[in-house]
């Protein structure tokens, strides 16, 4: 786990300017507090800053090969990489080390761009092809690790954070008024957008190539699932998955260094203890949570108890009121891009704690989205039922939903699964708040026309996956794909390397996605139970207490208490001040107005006050710049 950044004149050819480079590295060393390395030969520049974890000795970069026909900067870990390594050795290709890294740079030489296709892991990565004046960057198929990149006047500048580009650039670019819309929608940004104008971030699974004085950003990875034929029975299906599980976390195991667990007192992450333990014992478990004064049904308690089931040790991280209004300002620094999930605060804090005893910590993230464990699941896989009813009798009900006082997610899915159109629905169920109603929180003239709906032509290359699907799993796609990645797995990846942590989801392994993928509904959603198969797997592992646990992922509710209180106290002075800085670009009077409501109890405002506050850090954080709006 790394940090890598770099630059390419890949029009003019003109050399960088080798002190360049290093100051962009030096924005990294969080990432990579182990070592440094650059390659800098004419117009190409590459810096890279290592967090060492596989081949503590032999894993320098940039790595080339034997001639340095080729040379790569890579952030992540790719674990397939002993069977990699055996296929390419049988190829004729000789290896100097042990490290997950050369299997990408003989992979290239073997395979050209379709390496990615071979390899099975989280990535950010640069391949430089010297013969072919050539620079290719590619980000991981499930968008675990992140590239950021800014092409202007035949230059890009890339970085695994947008840290590392900021620092090349003689000023802060001006804030995306499309993209402002879009993470008002959605909490987060959806790649490929970030709130910088002309800052972007490769989507998931899709590398940009630099040659010839162009460029061009294309999909490498496109699943296209299909349904199993014939159809799996439930006992077949639920061995196989299991067998999955086992060897995705065998794979995830892989390391030189300390490993340990982030533990929740739910059900995936206690799976994931369940299956470590088929390969050790006394794994260190990290648990972030509030107390019994806080919460009476703590997660730390919760977490706890499934440590002991496995003779884990855990170790808690206990959070105040105080401690979350006091860390916000620093953590929406860290995630460079706002993320108005109220997750990033016990995140921030939980990683921390792991890293004063591990360098890698594997995290529960993915069963969710694979196997429908939201209630938007039930409501996407339901809905059908809702718009086969006669229009007198669903018109009837949505009139008396829409009248019901706050209850917004009620109100939000009676009218979005009421949408004929299958991803204006889609994009209906991600939105926290009708797109007009998003739209009216600008001032005059700042908005583009149709803005919000540009997350359609970021949907449009994941069509094609989405055409052997059913209901549920099409909008999976999408969640896979875009809703995760750039926001729970951006988070996640930010806030662990932050402390110098490398975090690892083996529920995201690839093997496993593809598995889910190809199952229908049935085995994620039945007689209103989700994630149907996984717990039918977990059931294995875990007793009925913690299968019937109410689902909380690190009490995050508790924080979402938090800070509606706080709405009476010091953070509604962000939204009620005329002098903050997000009034450059929205309307004091519509803001006062959706806090009026909230507070009144009309509306349950909350998710896009909170979306409003972190915005509002976001632009302090950055107050030394001069902010413009850009359409």
């Amino acid at each position: 786990m790394c940090g890598i950044c770099g630059q390419y004149n890949f029009k003019n050819h003109q050399p960088v300017i080798p002190a360049k480079i290093k100051n962009m590295a030096r924005t990294l060393i969080p990432r990579g507090p182990d070592d440094e390395g650059y390659f800098i030969s004419g117009p190409v520049g590459l810096g890279f800053r290592r967090l060492s974890i596989i081949d503590l000795e032999g894993g320098h970069q940039p790595m080339s090969d034997q001639d340095e026909s080729v040379w790569v900067v890579f952030n992540g870990e790719i674990y397939n990489f002993p069977e990699l390594r055996r296929e390419l050795q049988g190829l004729g290709h000789t290896f100097r080390t042990r490290c997950d890294t050369e299997v990408i740079v003989h992979g290239y030489k073997q395979w050209g761009a379709d390496v990615f296709k071979h390899l099975n892991g989280m990535f950010g990565l640069a391949i430089w092809d010297d013969r072919h004046k050539r620079l290719i960057l590619s980000r991981d198929a499930m968008g675990i690790k992140l590239v950021y990149y800014r092409v202007d006047s035949g230059t890009v500048l890339f970085g695994s954070e947008l840290r590392a580009v900021l620092a090349a650039l003689p000023e802060r670019p001006e804030v995306d008024m499309t993209a402002l819309n879009l993470f008002l929608r959605y909490r987060y940004t959806p790649s490929p957008m970030t709130l910088y104008k002309g800052i972007q971030k490769l989507a998931p699974g899709t590398m940009a190539i630099f040659e010839n004085g162009s460029w061009r950003v294309e999909r490498w990875y496109q699943a296209r699932p299909q349904h199993f034929s014939p159809a799996k029975s439930d006992a077949e299906a639920k061995e196989e998955l299991l067998d999955i599980y086992k060897r995705a976390l065998k794979r995830h195991l892989i390391s030189d260094v300390p490993l340990g667990l982030l533990l929740s007192g739910g059900v995936d992450s206690g799976l994931l203890l369940g299956l470590m333990s088929l390969y050790g014992d006394n794994w260190p478990t990290y648990t972030v949570g509030y107390g019994k004064s806080a919460y009476k049904d703590d997660e730390l308690s919760d977490a706890s108890e499934t440590a002991r089931i496995f003779s884990a040790r855990n170790i808690s991280v206990e959070l105040s009121r105080t401690s979350f209004e006091q860390s916000l300002s620093k953590i929406v620094s860290i995630l460079e891009e706002p993320i108005a999930a109220s997750s990033i605060v016990p995140m921030y804090f939980v990683c921390e704690r792991a890293r004063q005893d591990v360098k890698v910590a594997l995290m529960g993230q993915g069963p969710d989205e694979l196997f429908g464990g939201y209630n938007r699941h039930l409501g996407v896989h339901y809905g059908g039922y809702w718009r086969s009813m006669p229009d007198w009798l669903r018109k009837g009900l949505e009139a008396g939903v829409t009248h019901l006082p706050r209850n917004e997610t009620l109100k939000r899915g009676v009218y979005s699964l009421s949408t004929e159109d299958r991803m204006q629905r889609y994009q209906q169920v991600f939105s926290i708040m009708p797109g007009d109603s998003v739209d009216s929180l600008f001032r005059g003239g700042m908005l583009p026309e149709s803005a919000g709906d540009s997350i359609f032509e970021f949907w449009r290359d994941l069509e094609p996956e989405m055409e052997g699907t059913d209901e549920l799993g099409g909008f999976q796609i999408l969640e896979v794909r875009s809703s995760l990645p750039d926001e729970l797995l951006m988070y996640a990846d930010k806030l662990s390397m932050a402390h110098s942590l490398e975090v690892r989801v083996p529920f995201l392994d690839r093997e496993i996605v593809e598995y889910a993928e190809r199952l229908p509904a049935s085995f994620k959603v039945r007689h209103g139970q989700r994630k149907w198969l996984h717990r039918k797997v977990s059931e294995g592992f875990l007793p009925e207490a913690i299968l019937r646990r109410k689902k909380r992922g690190f009490a995050v509710n508790v924080v979402d208490e938090w800070f509606h209180n706080s709405l009476s106290n010091n953070m509604d002075g962000h939204l009620l001040d005329s002098t903050s800085l997000m009034f450059q670009f929205l309307s004091p009077e519509a803001v006062r107005r959706l806090l009026e409501d909230h507070r009144s109890g009309k509306s349950d405002n909350h998710k896009m006050l909170f979306s409003l506050i972190v915005f509002e850090e976001w632009l302090r954080s950055n107050q030394t710049a001069s902010y413009h709006a850009a359409a």
